[in-house]
């Protein structure tokens, strides 16, 4: 099959290859996914193949739901997500993505992946002429890092257990993919990212991690509700991911777990900023549900952006 960097935000003729970016309504902010929206034939070599040429963080492969699976008719999709080295379990730009590039097709309203972690709702609305898409995750998780674990992490990354904001405990935080959550003590740290790529891919591979999500908490006039936030993902290939839903639907179950706000709660996560792709992502907590309800826009690329 050959792949091209060339066409209208196709990047192959066939199957076609959508180009979104995703948290952000500047094709040259936030963070890039591919979408196949008829994947159908494709094998995972042929996946792979394609996320791998077309070098985002993640590419989501749409096909026909499995039997069951429920939502109207032409509005419920299978979707699996590859980057450029492996398969993800769930990939929440990507998943944005796709459903704001389906809305674009066939209007907004209600969507349901089923997702290799569980079927994953996408509301889609207009407003001002934007599309606005808000994923529901799957049942969340959190659980405590093991103290040498926390060691190995803070050595591939240069980071002292000083550096960390004593009031956010590290965590590994689940919600589709598994993520560990540090809490920088100051701006600075989190703006200093130098890693070690190798040897913190090897420890997230021992856990099965897809990234590590550092944030920083504001104070003060946001009531701590506004956090900055970077994902490193050498296990997919990429040095840092600069807009991640999956982990923003994991920050939001941690946040809830550690009781740092009050449900309903909405949290402001800003990514992207220290790459120069400043992306926007909004984490729901609504009261007596415990999963997390992540929400952005996107935008397609166009072909002399590539």
């Amino acid at each position: 099959m050959a792949v091209t960097r060339a066409g209208s935000s196709a990047v192959t003729s066939d199957p076609q290859v959508l180009r979104y970016a995703a948290f952000s309504d500047d094709p040259a902010g936030g963070n890039p996914a591919g979408v196949v929206p008829d994947a159908a034939g494709l094998d995972d070599a042929a996946m792979l193949g394609i996320a791998a040429r077309l070098g985002y963080s993640e590419t989501a492969f749409l096909t026909p739901p499995p039997e069951g699976l429920g939502g109207a008719p032409g509005r419920s999709f299978t979707i699996r997500y590859f980057s450029p080295l492996t398969e993800v379990s769930f990939c929440g730009h990507a998943t944005i993505a796709s459903a704001v590039a389906l809305a674009e097709r066939i209007g907004p309203g209600d969507l349901v992946f089923a997702t290799p972690a569980g079927v994953v709702p996408v509301a889609v609305g207009a407003a001002d002429g934007v599309l606005r898409a808000t994923l529901t995750s799957v049942e969340p998780a959190v659980r405590e890092a093991a103290s040498p674990d926390l060691d190995e992490a803070l050595a591939a990354l240069g980071w002292a257990r000083a550096d960390l904001d004593p009031e956010l405990p590290p965590r590994i935080a689940f919600a589709g993919a598994h993520h560990l959550i540090l809490a920088a003590a100051t701006r600075e740290r989190l703006a200093d990212l130098d890693y070690d790529f190798d040897r913190l891919s090897a420890l997230m591979r021992r856990l099965g991690l897809t990234t590590l999500h550092l944030v920083w908490r504001e104070r003060g006039n946001s009531d701590g509700h506004v956090f900055h936030v970077r994902d490193p993902f050498p296990v997919g290939g990429v040095v840092e991911d600069p807009a991640t839903g999956a982990a923003a639907a994991a920050f939001g179950a941690y946040v809830r777990e550690l009781g740092l706000v009050a449900t309903p709660a909405t949290l402001t996560l800003h990514q992207g900023h220290d790459l120069g792709r400043p992306g926007l992502l909004t984490v729901e907590l609504r009261a007596g549900d415990p999963r997390s309800h992540v929400s952005g826009t996107a935008t397609a690329i166009p072909d002399d952006a590539v």
